[in-house]
């Protein structure tokens, strides 16, 4: 989707200023001849927002966008450190470029996110990985254009990160991704230190943004044909927290409910020991907000959250759990859960198995544990085995799939509401969006249905998706 146009004025956008010069200089080098530009983005959903702004700042330099890097004549990897096994795909994929590189030698290699906010990471570019142009940390978006001039002039590897402002970036253009949803960013870093994580180490302190900043960027997604937002957080329930606003997340979810032209409200991700009563029975009363929260628990046992510090217990989880449960109708949930975590037992699995067959979450996101340099758990000595941590994880990966294939199954002969995302990636002809609860709906339709709610009525429930025929 187009939010921006390459003949917008430039000036319009805050966060790029003292940035013209050098996008000029690219739109007059494009003007002829335009440059490709390749992103792939690994991570959560903060990284793929990120992606847009760095795709609408290599639209209004003039550069077009391919989905192929070996058209491309810039590639940017967006990455993400929270977990060993993506950092060594975006080292795997290094190693390709590479090649490509040899083929292409006028090809520009730029990594973002937040990989390049650790230190043994850019010490393994500096040594394995010379033939990167440009690396940049989550910190230095606002200068990218500038960045990428000083890459194309320079024949060593231009590297800007660790800049830990604690500053909010407002006004950056986005292209972003879908014409029907949108990711919004209300807050930036994380105050928690869970022992197992490194993004308040890449991502910095928490910041919020002002309420009017987020409100007037939503608007305008609106009048842009958007109809559905997510508000993004690494904990949403502590927005305004540090800077004392009189807004709690709560109250902002009824500002953005009152937006005319929205038709959904999502949120994540939810921290389970900020997360109030309030917050719950506001999910409830505010119609646009959807009822389906995404609370991770990590593990299911007192001692594993205490050493994971995590600072709520189960016990507390499960009391706003089912508060929730009993006074959201129409509930759904999701969660996160780390398998192998040092320390954990079979006894612990066992517990987190009763959980889920409490809780019935309709989708949980398993980890397995790996040790992150710099982080507390790295250190921990009693590691557990890599056989024992699959075991579990194939274990705790069957609950879980049965669990959700019970609760699809619920949907059968039943007609939901759908906002219809667009087409299907995988069938002709059939399209394909979510009901509020979360769940994928696909359907035959026509593609003027793109961006309305429908109704459907569902034929078929799969574990984690549903089909149905469109009721007119």
């Amino acid at each position: 989707m187009k939010l921006i146009n390459i003949e917008t004025n430039m000036a319009e956008f805050d966060g790029l200023k003292n940035q013209t010069e050098f996008m000029t200089y690219f739109r007059n080098e494009n003007m002829m001849n335009p440059q490709k530009y390749f992103i792939e983005t690994w991570g959560c959903q903060m990284n793929e927002h990120d992606s847009e702004n760095l795709s609408g700042m290599f639209d209004l330099m003039g550069f077009i966008r391919t989905d192929l890097k070996e058209n491309a004549d810039v590639v940017l990897y967006n990455t993400c450190a929270v977990r060993e096994k993506a950092e060594m795909k975006v080292f795997g994929n290094l190693g390709h470029l590479k090649n490509l590189k040899g083929r292409k030698p006028d090809l520009k290699i730029i990594v973002s996110g937040c990989m390049p906010e650790e230190d043994v990471t850019i010490e393994k570019f500096k040594k394995e990985y010379k033939f990167i142009d440009l690396v940049i940390g989550t910190h230095s978006y606002q200068k990218f254009p500038q960045l990428l001039k000083e890459a194309y002039l320079n024949d060593r590897t231009k590297y800007d990160i660790n800049n830990k402002e604690d500053i909010i970036i407002e006004h950056l253009p986005a292209n972003r991704d879908y014409n029907v949803k949108a990711f919004v960013n209300i807050m930036h870093g994380c105050n928690n230190f869970c022992t197992y994580c490194i993004v308040p180490y890449t991502r910095g302190r928490e910041r919020s943004r002002k309420p009017e900043d987020i409100i007037n960027e939503i608007n305008e997604l609106v009048n842009n044909g958007v109809k559905e937002v997510t508000l993004l957080g690494q904990n949403v329930n502590s927005y305004g927290r540090t800077e004392k606003f009189d807004v709690d997340f709560a109250d902002l979810l009824e500002l953005v409910n009152n937006i005319e032209g929205l038709e959904r409200i999502r949120f994540m991700t939810s921290h389970p020991k900020d997360m109030t009563f309030k917050l719950i029975d506001y999910v409830n009363k505010l119609d646009k907000v959807c009822e389906f929260m995404h609370i991770p628990v990590q593990a299911g046992s007192n001692n594993l959250l205490r050493r994971m510090n995590r600072n709520y217990t189960v016990e507390s989880y499960m009391e706003k759990i089912e508060y929730a449960k009993k006074n959201v109708k129409g509930l759904t949930l999701s969660t996160d859960i780390i398998v192998g975590f040092p320390g954990e037992t079979d006894e612990d699995v066992d517990s987190l198995i009763d959980l889920f067959n409490y809780v019935k979450y309709d989708n949980v996101f398993t980890f397995i544990y790996s040790k992150r340099k710099g982080t507390p758990a790295n250190d921990y000595e009693d590691q557990i085995d890599n056989h024992i941590k699959k075991e579990r994880f194939n274990k705790i990966l069957e609950v879980s799939n049965n669990i959700a294939k019970e609760n699809s199954l619920q949907y059968m002969g039943k007609t939901v509401e759908v906002l219809v995302e667009g087409p299907s990636k995988n069938t002709e002809g059939v399209l394909t969006g979510k009901t509020r609860g979360f769940k994928t709906v696909n359907f035959e339709g026509e593609k003027d249905n793109i961006g309305k709610l429908v109704n459907v009525e569902i034929t078929v429930c799969n574990s984690f998706s549903l089909f149905g025929k469109i009721i007119k």
